[in-house]
């Protein structure tokens, strides 16, 4: 058969059926704390954790010491008294026989080895750090890559402690619970949308995920009663990232979205990087108590939006006024006031509103002009992180803290990147974009580039901690991350619960093609093609390879035909925050279709312009 064909098990339920598998050798054995069953890995997708389970005859605490490579690394955690313990293992060396200490508390001890595998090329080496181990402790610095790379964590000397090997991307966030939401590794279309969010433990396990119809993109936020704002988009209406969303936490039911197309023109004011595709970028929320309001960053427009919570009426808009209609102009935009210096922020992300209402962002300063014949180049440029007052009574703004301006060329990136607020005059700036072509700073996103470029293309990412405007903590990485998060690996919340997790939400019903033209039966669809199709568990993939342009109809028939359009003309996508799904060959074409409301058998074929073919794939939905 030409046509691969291939049944794939959810991560949730993959992981399911090995913690059952594990459980049922634990239950088999008679282990104790002087001889503990260990399982490293146990839940597939964080290599350097694992599980150390016994019993003891009462009720004791566990102190476990992951021993560092030496003393100033060592992990030590304390474990709530039980008599049954399952005792997660964070901040293991890869390729490492790593010593692990365990301590009853009646002073009882036992030192586990864990032998680990070497890490795979995907996790990056730090080519530079600075800090202490006095100051950085057991904090680990986890990056979300963009170019070909792992999410990862490293220690105060540079050695990874924790990496991922699914392919998510965009921000990592710990809530409430001690876990983590990040987004999926399951495209829905190019070049990086994915199915929704993961909530995760930190040993691997994840508990939830929450689809949506059109998808996830770049950022999250956990309100106050758990419930989670999502950045998504419909995408049946052609354009992305310009949607907000508010999703029930227990549910994955969307409760409330907010649409800017509602509050802002669609092509007025445009960054370098516009298109009428993607017109906002939205790739930053905020959500403030004290106004009851979302703030967002738009990098498509050089502009940080804010919307009332309740009805989405805007409220406010920081940016370069230049080519905004007059009347927005006058109404939401902000004059800059005070003596000292001031810049337009352009093309930014990871808008966070402080405490006292400052507006803290990262200003990549991509072209750092809104006229083309302005235009600034990359090695002339700078981005920064950068604090503004603002005062929403008077529209008056005043620049009063930045970093990175001072660096030049040299901490420039054109996209990604982010802040952390961590007290006043305590802030992370993360510079995860840099790139240099046959080197020289590079004026595009260097995952962009291709062919002889891509072998002439040279990462770079700069992570900065500063407290008191010195410099406590650097980290460069040959490489793209999109968000920096500091984290520790073990959080008292974050208990290991057993079962199988959740599939929360939907993704929705597949739009239709209507009209089906006349086609000529013409037998097995050729192998030039490369079809290949994949059942999951809650959508069926279609992946192929066509010449840009051809039309293609991907048909399921039963007793019912459901006909679905599949896209071969690329859009030019200027602003890939995250290369890392993409194919390599550009004919390439990947199309999910959601099972909902599919049910029953159906012979999956396909028109190609005029010609009707076959797969022999039958599935039943």
């Amino acid at each position: 058969m030409t046509v691969k064909f291939k049944e794939f098990e959810h991560i949730i339920s993959e992981q399911f059926r090995t913690e059952e598998a594990f459980l049922a050798e634990y239950q088999k054995g008679d282990y104790s704390f002087s001889n503990p069953y260990v399982k490293l890995n146990p839940y597939l997708i964080a290599p350097l954790t694992a599980l150390i389970m016994f019993k003891t005859p009462e009720p004791t605490d566990v102190t476990i010491t992951v021993k560092g490579k030496e003393t100033a690394g060592d992990i030590t955690f304390e474990i709530k008294t039980a008599t049954e313990h399952m005792i997660p293992v964070y901040g293991l060396y890869a390729d490492y026989a790593n010593q692990v200490e365990l301590v009853l508390t009646n002073g009882e001890k036992t030192v586990v080895t864990i032998q680990t595998e070497a890490a795979p090329d995907s996790v990056k080496l730090p080519s530079k750090i600075e800090t202490t181990p006095e100051y950085f402790g057991d904090n680990m610095m986890f990056v979300s890559p963009t170019s070909p790379a792992s999410t990862a964590a490293y220690d105060y000397k540079g050695d990874a402690r924790w990496y991922g090997t699914l392919n998510t991307a965009f921000d990592i966030k710990r809530v409430k619970n001690g876990r983590l939401l990040l987004g999926t590794h399951r495209l829905v279309t190019p070049p990086y949308h994915v199915t929704g969010l993961y909530e995760m433990g930190m040993i691997g396990k994840i508990y939830k995920e929450y689809r949506l119809p059109s998808g996830y993109h770049h950022d999250q936020f956990e309100m106050e009663d758990g419930n989670i704002l999502i950045l998504t988009q419909d995408l049946p209406r052609g354009t992305v990232e310009d949607m907000c969303v508010l999703v029930d936490r227990k549910t994955g039911q969307i409760l409330k979205s907010w649409d800017y197309q509602k509050v802002l023109p669609q092509n007025v004011a445009g960054s370098g990087s516009h298109s009428s595709h993607d017109w906002f970028h939205n790739n930053a929320v905020w959500y403030d108590k004290k106004t009851n309001s979302l703030t967002l960053s738009g990098r498509h427009q050089d502009a940080i939006i804010n919307l009332d919570y309740e009805t989405g009426a805007l409220n406010w808009v920081i940016g370069d006024p230049q080519g905004w209609p007059q009347e927005l102009v006058d109404k939401y935009f902000f004059t800059p006031v005070g003596d000292g210096e001031f810049d337009w922020q352009y093309e930014q992300h990871a808008c966070v509103v402080l405490p006292d209402g400052d507006i803290f962002v990262f200003d990549n300063g991509h072209w750092r002009s809104k006229v083309k014949e302005n235009y600034v180049a990359a090695k002339d440029n700078f981005s920064r992180g950068v604090r503004y007052r603002i005062d929403t009574e008077k529209m008056e703004i005043e620049q009063v803290w930045q970093y990175g301006k001072e660096r030049g060329a040299e901490f420039f990136s054109t996209y990604i990147c982010n802040v952390e607020y961590y007290a006043e005059g305590h802030y992370l700036v993360h510079s995860g974009g840099i790139g240099y072509l046959n080197g020289e700073p590079s004026n595009r996103p260097p995952v962009q580039y291709t062919g002889k470029d891509k072998e002439n293309t040279i990462f770079n990412s700069i992570t900065v901690e500063l407290k008191d405007d010195v410099v406590m903590y650097e980290m460069q990485i040959p490489a793209n991350y999109y968000r920096a998060e500091k984290l520790k690996l073990y959080c008292a919340e974050d208990v290991l619960t057993l079962g199988k997790g959740e599939l929360l939400g939907t993704l929705g019903v597949t739009e239709e093609f209507l009209t089906i033209p006349p086609a000529e039966e013409a037998g097995l669809v050729p192998q030039q093609y490369n079809v290949k199709i994949g059942l999951e568990e809650d959508r069926v993939i279609f992946k192929a390879t066509f010449e840009k342009g051809q039309m293609v109809l991907l048909q399921f028939e039963g007793d019912t035909t459901h006909s679905y359009f599949v896209p071969t003309t690329k859009r030019p996508f200027l602003a890939m925050c995250v290369g890392t799904f993409l194919e390599s060959d550009d004919r390439a074409v990947e199309f999910p279709v959601s099972r909902e409301g599919l049910t029953g058998e159906f012979k999956i074929t396909l028109i190609i312009d005029e010609n009707k073919y076959e797969t022999g794939v039958t599935v039943q939905l």
